[in-house]
Order: C-alpha cells, then structure tokens, then sequence
C-alpha cells in the first residue's frame, strides 16, 4: 500500500470535520472524496464507506438525540455525540495512516 493510497484513505476520514463548517458536511467531505478515489485505491474503497456509514449512523442518532430534546436529555446526548464524533474520526485518521483498516464503532452498515 502506498503512502498515497493511506492519505487518501485519511482524507476519507478527516473531510467529515466539514461538517462543523457546511451544513451535511460531515457527510458530502467523506462522500466526495470516496467518489472520487474509490476506483483508483481499494484502501480508500473501504475507508470511505466506514466513514460514510459512520456518519449516517450518527445522522440517525442524532435525529433521535434531538427528539429527546423535548424531555432534555437530549442536549446531552447530542453534546456526547459530537465529542464522539471528533474522538472517532481522529482515532480513525490515525490508525488509517499508519495502513490498518479502522471500523467504527456503532455503526450500521448501510454501504458495503
């Protein structure tokens, strides 16, 4: 595996931090770049849908967090969510660089 195919597959993971700054970004950042590497490197084939079905997982969790906002526990799922969020992609990020596979945990897997 190539150093480039690693940074790619990095890339994968680290574009979800758009989502702080663009609304879904958390999701297009991994999407776009899955898209456009996934024929070149399998590494990045496989890294970027671990990272897409991380992030959809965590949409859906999110969206229950949110309803639980009516009874308040809510804010603080939804507070938990976002530093798991940020503790998970950089873990990934990091085991990625180094060429090991990462799986997120607590994800569905809706892309295979």
């Amino acid at each position: 595996m190539t150093s480039e195919e690693k940074n790619w597959a990095m890339a994968c993971h680290l574009a979800a931090f758009a989502g702080w700054f663009i609304p879904f970004g958390w999701i297009l950042g991994p999407l776009i770049v899955w898209l456009i590497k996934r024929d070149e490197f399998p590494f990045v084939d496989e890294q970027g849908k671990e990272a897409l079905n991380f992030h959809i997982s965590l949409l859906i969790y999110g969206i229950f967090a949110a309803i639980l906002c009516l009874i308040l526990i809510g804010f603080v799922i939804l507070m938990a969510l976002a530093v798991f969020q940020v503790v998970m992609v950089i873990v990934a990020a990091m085991k990625v660089s180094s060429g090991e596979p990462y799986r997120y945990p607590m994800t569905i897997r809706f892309i295979h």
